[in-house]
């Protein structure tokens, strides 16, 4: 069924926005006018806070596991209901059995270019036992990091202000619900403000980006007409690892891949069986090892040979990056990283090979003396320009090969375990997807990055490419230049147990979308 949007007219509109994101209010106040735009949409956070964070807080507690279908309706209702509040129409593109697209929009009068604010409200799913002292989904607020030794402390009531440092801990409050709240928060002080958009708005919130986003291009090319759009706003993922606001213009694409390497059919008795039978996890240790060398280089054949260069722009804003690689290292606990001496702006334009995860028998209080009967390994391949997914699998699939292992995609048969005397079973995941790249020299390009750095007061890292994957290669298919506006904290454990949110961040993020909701011309 052809559905149709239509866009209700609201005078909004605005000037340049932002604070300093490891540092909000450190901003060079010298650097915009005392009635500037972000001046005064802080002026109205500083007003409302309580309610900002109420707000994100309700929306915390409703849990979003992609494949919780229950759950997930629940969070696309609520998100309807709040976009509608603010006078957006809003439609729910229906996917069966998963959250729905959630699409709305602002018209502004006068207004010749059309934005995408694209962003998700599912969430990484969760083991509650690796949380410290809270739950996914019962928001709670620290006067700093566990790391850092902060302690719980109760959300603080007017007129007690909330401080930069603090961190708001729940599932998703970084990635992605934070800066969907910030977002409509924006919105809301640009109403308040009288300030009008300087573009027209539309929201597009995905439901189950953090599953790949497997319906979403069939999705929205059944609603084309609903996307005709200049830009794309990508407000996915965080700030560069110096605290630093960041612009990216291209995301990695993503392969996922199961690997299992087979022994006996069933677990053996180690002492009686052992030198004898085959050890599968001894044997996938050793596969996996030939797929690096020691630098973390990888060693499957034909592996980089799809990379497309990088151009002139792409090669400054590397060098431009700030130098803290060596801080980053100690405050992540490793001596030495990998690259052979490449910078991690560097590595992030080359593919790369993770092992995300490695399961074989048991280990600690439940470790049994047996040789396993399989041994798993979880890979994710992230992808960058010109490297596709089936190309990269084949060289996967190729390099297994060349080890001596016959390579299945079903359980070995009885026929098969007799056979081939190494086997691997060797499974793509259902989503994988291309890496994208918008030009940065473009107009928009260009735009983008001046809007930020007024509304943050000073200079802002570019990257080239996002070191994380969201699937904006279906808006790169629609003609749509994609630009990453990420306004989290990098240590927000993103994916991981305690996800958290830096409260200054919060407030930045307001900033900076109001900005460029406000001032983004081309």
């Amino acid at each position: 069924m052809r559905i149709a949007v239509v866009f209700s007219v609201i005078s909004l509109a605005l000037y340049p926005a932002a604070a300093q994101m490891s540092n909000p209010s450190a901003a060079s106040s010298a650097a915009r006018p005392a009635d500037s735009v972000v001046e005064r949409v802080r002026a109205y956070r500083l007003a409302n806070e309580h309610r900002i964070v109420r707000e994100l807080t309700d929306l915390l507690a409703i849990p979003n596991v992609a494949s919780d279908t229950v759950n997930i309706q629940r969070n696309a209702t609520k998100l309807a209901e709040m976009l509608e509040r603010r006078g957006i129409q809003t439609q729910l593109l229906v996917i069966p059995g998963r959250g729905p697209v959630v699409l709305g929009g602002l018209d502004t009068p006068g207004a010749t270019r059309t934005v995408i604010f694209y962003l998700h409200y599912d969430g990484q799913p969760v083991n509650a036992t690796e949380w410290v002292d809270t739950k996914p989904f019962e928001p709670a607020l620290r006067n700093a990091t566990i790391q850092a030794s902060g302690k719980l402390i109760p959300f603080p009531e007017p007129p007690t202000p909330y401080q930069d440092e603090w961190r708001l801990y729940a599932r998703s409050a970084a990635d992605d619900k934070g800066p969907i709240i910030a977002l409509l928060a924006a919105l809301d002080a640009l109403h308040a403000q009288k300030i009008p958009l300087a573009v027209n708005l539309k929201i597009l919130l995905d439901g189950e980006e953090e599953n790949g986003s497997p319906n979403l291009e069939r999705t929205l090319l059944a609603h084309r007409e609903l996307l005709r759009a200049d830009a794309l706003i990508a407000a996915d993922g965080p700030v560069h690892q110096s605290g630093q606001p960041l612009v990216y213009f291209g995301n990695r694409g993503i392969l996922g891949v199961e690997i299992t390497v087979y022994g006996p059919v069933r677990p053996l008795h180690s002492g009686h069986y052992g030198n004898w039978a085959p050890n599968p996890a001894m044997r996938l240790a050793q596969l996996l090892a030939t797929m690096e060398d020691n630098d973390g280089g990888v060693l499957i054949e034909g592996f980089y040979d799809d990379v497309a260069p990088l151009g002139e722009a792409e090669r400054r804003a590397i060098a431009a990056m700030p130098k803290n690689e060596a801080e980053l290292a100690r405050e992540l606990g490793f001596a030495q990283p990998e690259g052979g001496g490449k910078r991690l702006g560097e590595l992030i334009n080359l593919p790369s090979l993770n092992v995300r995860g490695l399961r074989s028998a048991d280990v600690g209080k439940d470790a049994r003396t047996v040789i396993p009967d399989r041994a798993v390994a979880s890979l994710d391949l992230r992808l960058v320009k010109d490297v596709q997914p089936d190309r990269e699998f084949e060289r996967l699939v190729a390099h297994i090969r060349k080890q001596s292992y016959y390579v299945t995609q079903n359980e070995p048969t009885a026929e098969e375990r007799a056979k081939y005397p190494r086997i691997a079973r060797v499974v793509k995941d259902v989503w994988n997807y291309p890496a994208t790249h918008t030009s940065m020299d473009l107009p928009v390009s260009r735009a983008v990055v001046e809007v930020v750095e007024h509304a943050t007061g000073h200079g802002i890292v570019q990257m080239p490419t996002l070191g994380g994957s969201v699937p904006m290669y279906i808006f790169d298919n629609l003609h749509l230049p994609v630009i990453g506006v990420p306004t989290v904290n990098y240590d927000n454990n993103q994916h991981s147990a305690n996800e958290n949110l830096r409260i200054g961040n919060l407030w930045s993020g307001i900033e900076i979308f109001a900005a460029l909701l406000a001032e983004l011309r081309w």
